[in-house]
């Protein structure tokens, strides 16, 4: 059987370039470029070719003199990644491949700081989570220590110090025991971010009232309400007073107004009068 004459013509382009590729140009490149640093590649052999640097979001193209170095400036590679030298001339095609790096040096952090209000007191309530990143933002992969620090309106600050992995570092805080704006910050190197936590009042603590007489009924106040940290609880927090009398109950609630709570109920001799918040339970009294 006779071969077809564009079999003949493919069989003679195979050979002519695989003869091409072995009598190509060596083509050395370095090991790792750092983001945005001056670098060369070296092409050898003889004549003109084409260099073409081929990575992430980049391409970058270079008229050559075979045998000479190939100098690029400082910025031309910025994007972090795995980046492939093509030089193509006359006699052939080849190919080397190098890493470039992120910039050591962070110059810019993402930071992420949950909730942005809680009550005060907390254990681990609050996470800070940071991205480091380099002038390029390339995410620094090598390992960088942050500081991480919580302080609170009266300057109490608390620290720690937390190495990143693979650019990304998190941590837990407690809620510090004292109401306000407190300052969450990070650290990685010159470069710093901060966000603002909103701290409240915790639930009521050690909620008392005191009973007077006021005609045919009982004038019932509560003292100023304040949490288990000493801060006043806010004004509009129900309290409830419960009064039982001879197997009937009656029930009001009451706002804060002013940090306190205060109501009039019947005044029944032998009655039992009790004040909660929510779930936590006041003094009671027994009225005679």
């Amino acid at each position: 059987m006779r071969a077809s004459l564009p079999f003949l013509l493919a069989l003679q382009v195979v050979a002519a370039s695989s003869l091409a590729l072995a009598q190509a140009p060596d083509v050395s490149v370095p090991k790792t470029v750092e983001a945005g640093a001056a670098f060369s590649i070296q092409c050898a052999g003889n004549g003109k070719a084409t260099l073409f640097i081929v990575g992430p979001g980049q391409v970058l193209k270079q008229d050559v003199q075979l045998g000479e170095s190939a100098a690029f400036p400082a910025g031309s590679l910025y994007n972090a990644g795995w980046y492939t030298a093509i030089v193509t001339s006359t006699s052939g095609t080849q190919s080397a491949s190098f890493d470039v790096l992120p910039q050591s040096k962070p110059s810019d952090v993402s930071f992420l700081a949950r909730p942005s209000r809680l009550p005060v007191g907390i254990h681990n309530a609050i996470t800070g989570a940071v991205y480091v990143f380099d002038s390029y933002r390339n995410l620094i992969s090598a390992p960088e220590e942050v500081q991480f620090d919580l302080s609170n309106p009266a300057g109490a600050v608390e620290k720690k110090s937390v190495t990143t992995h693979d650019g990304a570092a998190w941590t837990e805080m407690d809620s510090t025991a004292q109401q306000g704006s407190d300052k969450f910050a990070v650290h990685a190197g010159s470069v710093s971010s901060e966000r603002i936590v909103a701290q409240v009042p915790g639930d009521p603590c050690g909620l008392k009232m005191s009973a007077k007489p006021d005609g045919q009924r009982i004038q019932l106040t509560t003292e100023p309400v304040r949490d288990c940290n000493g801060n006043a609880v806010p004004d509009g927090t129900i309290v409830t007073f419960t009064e039982n009398f001879r197997g009937t109950q009656s029930t009001v609630d009451v706002p804060l107004k002013r940090g306190i709570a205060e109501v009039q109920m019947p005044a029944h001799p032998g009655a039992t009068i009790s004040v909660a918040s929510g779930v936590v339970m006041g003094n009671q009294i027994g009225w005679q």
